[in-house]
């Protein structure tokens, strides 16, 4: 492929997450939008304005002549490795919303292949390019904290019948996965990032106010230790009224402390670290913005030029398919703590 040559992408899923992809996609000098996808008609969607052919299947879209680098799948969790894998079996490079899939197992299905073609697979996890996100990355890689004692993450968000409608695909368990899945996952991808893998997890987990809406838990007390050393907690929920309270991050370390704070771990609260002044970091971009609620920072410009640069040999993925496998892998032990006491209580 040459420099001047553009990359074409094709979006399956046209709702909310897709269309700000294809919008990255056509503000970018090196890339061409050339399909949308969605089972929902294109008025529907409301994506006529993007002017490119629309199908309503995935398998329409790899059995048409498009010529077609890069399929960016925005579907419901559910389907994301099993269209994943159709789109590198047609070798083409994939880009798969968070979570890469429901199960490790699918996961490492996904690696396979994309390995057997030749193909690369991008997780999107845009919160890492956010501001406090790369400040805090470059502070742990230069040992500035000293050795890590505890970290803890929480995630307080309001998801509601606003959110949850009757008859969609968010809230059911083959399609949305689970509150860890769906709402927290950019947050263990961030820990996991800084921090490394962990094991001895404990838990409690509690419906408080889903009972009607989800196939789920909306809330969780979650305890671990870290494989590098350290130990963890992750607090969340959904249940929180009205509104989003907070997502953040607090680090205590031998030589001080941080905390990443804000509705969307978008801002550095404190920094209290002996003998270190801290840099001023760039304004961290809005949070995605769904209407009554909002969701993790939009950063997805960064992540389509990224694609472009790795596909062009110019760099690697910022989140690789690994990366996405371990994050899936997390969550999934987590719940198996979660399926075992519900055993226990049985």
């Amino acid at each position: 492929m040459s420099e001047h040559n553009k990359i074409k992408f094709a979006v399956v899923g046209a709702g909310h997450i897709g269309k700000r992809h294809a919008e990255m996609i056509k503000r970018e000098n090196e890339a061409e939008l050339v399909a949308l996808v969605d089972c929902r008609s294109q008025d529907a969607c409301e994506a006529s304005h993007f002017e490119v052919p629309f199908f309503s299947s995935i398998d329409e879209l790899l059995q048409s002549d498009l010529e077609i680098d890069v399929v960016n799948i925005c579907t419901p969790n559910g389907l994301h490795a099993s269209q994943s894998l159709k789109a590198l079996e047609m070798k083409k490079h994939v880009v798969c919303e968070k979570p890469m899939g429901l199960s490790k197992d699918n996961c490492e299905k996904i690696i396979f292949k994309a390995l057997q073609v030749s193909r690369q697979v991008f997780c999107v996890m845009q919160n890492r390019y956010s501001p406090p996100s790369e400040w805090i990355k470059s502070i742990i890689e230069d040992g500035i904290l000293g050795k890590i004692f505890i970290v803890q993450l929480n995630c307080y968000w309001n998801r509601d019948d606003r959110y949850y409608k009757k008859g969609g695909w968010k809230g059911t368990k083959e399609l949305d996965g689970g509150t860890l899945f769906t709402q927290f996952s950019h947050f263990i991808d961030i820990m996991y990032w800084l921090f490394g893998d962990i094991d001895n997890i404990e838990g409690k987990f509690k419906d408080f106010t889903h009972r009607d809406m989800t196939e789920f838990e909306d809330s969780g007390l979650v305890t671990f230790d870290f494989i590098n050393g350290g130990m963890g907690c992750l607090n969340y929920s959904t249940s929180v009224a009205n509104q989003n309270l907070e997502s953040s991050m607090t680090i205590i370390g031998e030589n001080g402390s941080v905390k990443i704070g804000g509705q969307y771990m978008n801002e550095v609260e404190i920094c209290n670290i002996k003998d270190y002044e801290m840099p001023e970091l760039k304004p961290s971009n809005p949070a995605n913005d769904y209407g009554p609620y909002k969701g993790s920072a939009a950063n997805h410009n960064y992540v389509i030029s990224n694609v472009i640069d790795s596909v062009k040999g110019r760099t690697s993925p910022t989140t690789n398919a690994l990366e996405g496998l371990k994050v899936v892998e997390i969550i999934e032990r987590i719940y198996k703590v979660k399926n075992e006491n519900k055993k226990g209580d049985e």
